[in-house]
């Protein structure tokens, strides 16, 4: 079947509210951990464990993202409450410029209340390291389903990373049906979390510990990170009835020139949650649209199920991509991927991955079937008949080719 006709319907499950976590474990590193590959289940465990499951050659990829405080309230003159959903930078459009500016960025944002905010200046006082500071924000265009807002700010000496942390709160998934608690802003960052950018944490991370991390580099296990910024279009739900009505949001990724050489070799890359292995696979696509001269900056949507694909092994299509960034003088890949993978994609680098149970019917899930086959069902029954607790804040699952 082609991919684009596979019925979302198929990949639905009842989950009852009381399996979704609302909190995470007081200690991460005790939550459940279910083993399973395209057979079905293979082991109950704890995720302290992880280390030890792990093949001694593997190398183990995380993302290193790290969630800011993208709702931000402003006021109108009148007293009326605005909430700014920052989504992504848009002046400077590079991340690491924007977080660092100290006079004013623009972002493509969601706009609560929207119709109370047709015109003029929204405005806010902020304590900053012990400073009074006033923050502006300025809509100057309204696009289909967000705004470009302009975030002027009247002390040059802060910087828009200084300026949003003061401002916003975490912005934790709708589906917890909760508002954010203080507890959150340290809850939903990983241990290795440290490029600030995403609306939403990689969640399989969240299991991390440092016990854990010292646990893997005991074995000689390589851990390599990456960057993927995690759009709010991660919990939006598959358009339409079948996955070829469903358009994929971008996202920003940002890879060491180095890891891709190694990657080009490595025999057992093992991902940390989806968010990682959508970045490595797209770094083997980009590759090969190197090699045919049809790279534009961005991975799309259908790419890997294109007729004109090239189809590399991975050490061509990773060599193409690393003497691109030498020929540029670029020890980092940076670009976008709007990359879908769902049941009929060939994985190219990664052979497993460790990610939590996933909402019914979303694009998650139908990237972990594309990796175990219809297994999934059977591993997610075996889960809530177990009493394994799902999404964000849940139990994790380590998966296998």
């Amino acid at each position: 079947m082609n991919v684009k006709d596979i019925h979302i319907g198929e990949y639905f499950y009842d989950l009852p509210d009381e399996r979704i976590a609302r909190h995470p474990l007081m200690e991460r590193d005790s939550c459940k951990l279910l083993v399973a590959d395209s057979g079905g289940v293979t082991r109950d465990t704890v995720f302290k464990e992880l280390p030890g499951l792990l093949p001694s050659d593997t190398m183990l990829v995380y993302n290193n993202t790290r969630v800011i405080n993208a709702r931000v309230i402003l006021h109108k003159p009148t007293g009326a409450a605005i909430e700014i959903f920052c989504l992504e930078p848009v002046a400077p459009a590079d991340y690491e410029r924007n977080f660092a500016s100290t006079e004013s960025v623009t972002w493509r944002c969601l706009v609560g209340n929207s119709k109370r905010w047709k015109d003029g200046e929204l405005r806010r006082e902020l304590s900053v390291n012990g400073k009074t500071v006033t923050l502006t924000a300025i809509r100057v265009e309204r696009e289909d389903a967000s705004s470009l807002v302009e975030f002027r700010w009247d002390d040059n000496a802060l910087t828009f990373a200084q300026v949003i942390e003061a401002a916003g709160v975490i912005p934790i998934p709708p589906y917890l049906n909760r508002e954010t608690e203080s507890t959150d802003a340290e809850d939903y960052q990983t241990v290795f979390s440290r490029m600030d950018g995403s609306v939403a944490a990689p969640t399989a991370g969240l299991h991390f510990t440092d016990a854990v991390l010292e646990a893997i580099d005991a074995r000689s296990i390589k851990r390599r990170e990456v960057t993927l910024h995690v759009g709010a279009g991660t919990f939006r739900p598959v358009q339409g009835d079948v996955v070829g009505e469903h358009t994929m949001h971008s996202e920003f990724i940002q890879v060491d020139r180095a890891l891709i050489d190694e990657l080009a070799l490595a025999p057992d890359v093992f991902a940390v949650g989806t968010t990682s292995v959508r970045t490595l696979e797209s770094l083997y696509h980009a590759g090969c649209l190197i090699s045919t001269g049809d790279w534009r900056g961005e991975v799309p949507q259908w790419y890997p199920y294109s007729d004109n694909h090239p189809d590399l092994t991975v050490e061509a299509a990773l060599t193409h991509l690393s003497k691109w960034l030498e020929n540029n003088e670029m020890k980092q890949f940076v670009a976008s991927t709007r990359i879908i993978i769902a049941p009929g994609y060939r994985y190219r680098i990664v052979k497993g991955m460790v990610t939590n149970f996933h909402q019914p019917g979303s694009t998650l899930l139908l990237l972990v079937s594309a990796l175990i086959g219809d297994t999934w069902r059977e591993v997610y029954n075996y889960a809530l008949a177990h009493g394994y607790r799902f999404l964000s804040y849940g139990d994790a699952c380590l998966f296998t080719v």
